[in-house]
C-alpha cells in the first residue's frame, strides 16, 4: 500500500495498476481515490468495462485517444478474468499504451504465472490489497472512534471485531451504527457492542461447528440453514469448518508444547476473542479425535467440489465422526 499512498501523495502515476485480495473496502477504496486522482468527476477521460466479456478492443481503442483538456485519460476494468483466462490482444498492447492512458483492474483471481500478470508487473503496479491483522484494525477503529469524540477499551474493540469480522466494509457500516447508537454516551461500554451489531460469519461457523461436535445434529442442520438463507455459498462454509478445526488441532498442538493464552494469540494472529474461545473448545478434545475432525472435513470438502456428495449431507456425515 505505500507505493499506492505515494503515487497519490505525489500524483506521479503507474501506466496500469492491479487491484487484487480478499479486502473488499480497501480495493474500492483504492480504486475510487486513484480515478479520482488520475481524472476526478471527468467523464468525457474516463471508461469502465466490466466482467469476463470486456472488449480487449474496445479497452484499446479508448487507450489510443489523446485526453480531451485533460492531462490523464482513465480505463477502470473489472472482473475481467484476463490474468487467468489469459488476453493476448492486450498482452501485446500493454508495451506500446500511451503515457497519458492510465488503466486500473479490479481482480478477485491472479494467475501469478501468467504472461499477462508478469508483464504488468514488470510496466505497472500489482497490490495484493488482503484483510489487515488484528492489531491493525483496531488502530483503523480506533481511530474512527476517537474522532467521533468517544472512547473504547481494547478489549471491548477485540468484543467488536470478533462479532463483526475482519471485513473492512462491514467494520466500517457497523462502526457507524455504534458511534450513532451511543450518541449520548462518552464511553462504548460491551453491552452497546452487543446490542447493535450481528454476530460474524465467523461466529455461526464457530456455534456450528460446536454443534457438531456436541452431536446436536437439528441445530447444526438450523444454523447451516441460516447461512444458506444469507447465500453463504455450500462450499465455503465447510472450507470454514475445516478451517475452524484445523485451527482447534493446531491450538492444541501450541497448549501441549507450552504456550499460553498471550503466546498463541501472538502465534496465531488471530483476534484474542476467537483465541479465548477456541481454546475453551479444544480443551474439550483429545488430539486422536481433533484429527479425525480435520480428516474427515477435508474429504468431504474435497467431495463436495467433485459433486459426488450433497452438502447437507456432508455435514451430516461429518456430524458421525467418532
Amino acid at each position: 500500500m505505500k507505493v499506492l499512498n505515494n503515487d497519490l501523495k505525489t500524483s506521479t502515476f503507474k501506466g496500469i495498476y492491479v487491484l487484487s485480495g480478499d479486502d473488499e473496502f480497501l480495493k474500492n477504496s483504492y480504486k475510487k481515490r486513484l480515478k479520482a486522482a488520475i481524472v476526478g468527476e471527468d467523464q468525457m477521460n474516463f471508461a469502465y468495462f466490466e466482467g469476463k466479456g470486456t472488449d480487449a478492443d474496445a479497452v484499446i481503442e479508448f487507450a489510443n485517444t489523446l485526453p480531451f483538456f485533460s492531462q490523464y485519460r482513465c480505463i477502470l476494468i473489472e472482473g475481467s478474468q484476463w490474468f487467468k483466462s489469459g488476453n493476448d490482444k492486450f498482452l501485446n498492447y500493454i508495451s506500446d499504451k500511451p503515457d497519458s492512458t492510465k488503466i486500473i483492474f479490479v481482480e478477485n483471481d491472479l494467475d501469478k504465472r501468467s504472461k499477462l500478470y508478469k508483464k504488468i508487473k514488470e510496466l505497472g503496479y500489482i497490490a495484493e490489497l488482503n484483510h489487515p491483522t488484528n492489531d491493525e484494525l483496531i488502530n483503523w477503529a480506533g481511530n474512527i472512534i476517537n474522532k467521533s469524540g468517544k472512547k473504547i477499551t481494547v478489549s471491548n474493540m477485540n468484543l467488536f471485531i470478533a462479532r463483526v469480522g475482519n471485513d473492512m466494509e462491514r467494520l466500517k457500516s457497523e462502526l457507524g451504527k455504534l458511534i450513532s447508537f451511543t450518541l449520548d454516551k462518552d464511553i462504548i461500554e460491551e453491552e452497546d457492542i452487543k446490542a447493535i451489531t450481528s454476530i460474524s460469519l465467523t461466529n455461526k461457523i464457530f456455534e456450528l461447528v460446536k454443534s457438531i461436535t456436541n452431536n446436536k445434529i437439528q441445530d447444526a442442520l438450523d444454523i447451516y440453514e441460516d447461512l444458506v438463507a444469507l447465500k453463504e455459498p455450500p462450499l465455503k462454509i465447510m472450507i470454514l469448518i475445516t478451517r475452524q478445526f484445523n485451527q482447534l488441532l493446531q491450538i492444541k498442538e501450541l497448549i501441549a508444547s507450552g504456550f499460553n493464552e498471550k503466546d498463541i494469540i501472538s502465534n496465531m494472529k488471530l483476534n484474542p476473542y476467537v483465541v479465548k474461545n477456541l481454546m475453551r473448545q479444544a480443551r474439550g478434545f483429545d488430539m486422536a479425535m481433533l484429527l479425525s475432525y480435520v480428516k474427515n472435513a477435508i474429504e468431504l470438502e474435497e467431495a463436495i467440489k467433485q459433486g459426488n456428495i450433497n452438502d447437507k449431507l456432508a455435514l451430516e456425515m461429518l456430524m458421525l465422526t467418532r
